[in-house]
């Protein structure tokens, strides 16, 4: 894989915000429509928190979901457009920063959960962005993570931690270079999350109505 693949990631998402927003606006992507959509809302008001920090936001579907719970949020995301877009549907405070300021200490905000929804794609800059998590809970909160399923998303590369080729296949049309994305075993993420001083509290594995395999993973991690 050539060049600087953290680099890739952003520079990917920062010229595909328009046909994201459409694919999630239009519910194009089928695995997000019958299992995934669902499964983060539940376990965000499983929780029952007053305030979430949304990371990796988007255009802001996940926090206009949970207003419709009464539920206060702050959505954050590196692509000026998707925050734009968020802020002028509504439903939550949208600011934008990338995970390097995020990690170096920027954002000064608590929440009672702060949840990553398909938003942890990198290697070192994933790292840096869980290690500054703890600082954003208040007390008796906890981070939620969904996420590809190893099991199911290991492909034909193998079992091991290691950067991949990205995809937008089943997100619909407008979509060209897709974003490489760094795979993590179950021990991978596992040794991540220690690292950043976050201990697993419960994992949940939503499976797709059709197939019965995982469709993802959710982990729900507290500060150590």
């Amino acid at each position: 894989m050539a060049g600087d693949p953290e680099a890739a990631i952003l520079r990917v998402w920062h010229g595909h915000a328009a046909p994201w927003t459409r694919a999630v606006r239009e519910q194009t992507i089928a695995s997000r429509l019958l299992v995934t959509d669902a499964a983060i809302v539940e376990a965000v008001l499983a929780r029952q928190p007053q305030r979430v920090i949304d990371l990796g936001c988007g255009e802001g579907w996940l926090l206009r979901a949970l207003a419709a719970h009464g539920i206060d949020g702050l959505g954050i995301d590196a692509v000026p457009a998707l925050v734009d877009t968020a802020r002028a549907a509504g439903g939550g405070r949208f600011v934008t920063m990338d995970y390097a300021d995020i990690a170096a200490g920027s954002l000064d905000e608590r929440a009672d959960i702060v949840v990553c929804n398909f938003s942890l794609l990198g290697e070192a800059s994933v790292d840096g962005v869980l290690a500054a998590i703890p600082p954003l809970l208040a007390s008796g909160g906890a981070l939620l993570i969904q996420t590809l399923h190893p099991w199911s998303a290991c492909g034909e590369a193998g079992y091991r931690d290691s950067w991949r080729e990205g995809s937008w296949a089943g997100c619909g049309e407008g979509f060209g270079e897709a974003a490489p994305w760094y795979f993590r075993t179950f021990a991978g993420w596992m040794r991540s999350f220690s690292a950043a001083g976050l201990v697993l509290a419960s994992m949940r594995e939503p499976l797709h109505p059709h197939s019965g395999r995982p469709a993802s993973v959710i982990f729900e991690l507290v500060p150590r």
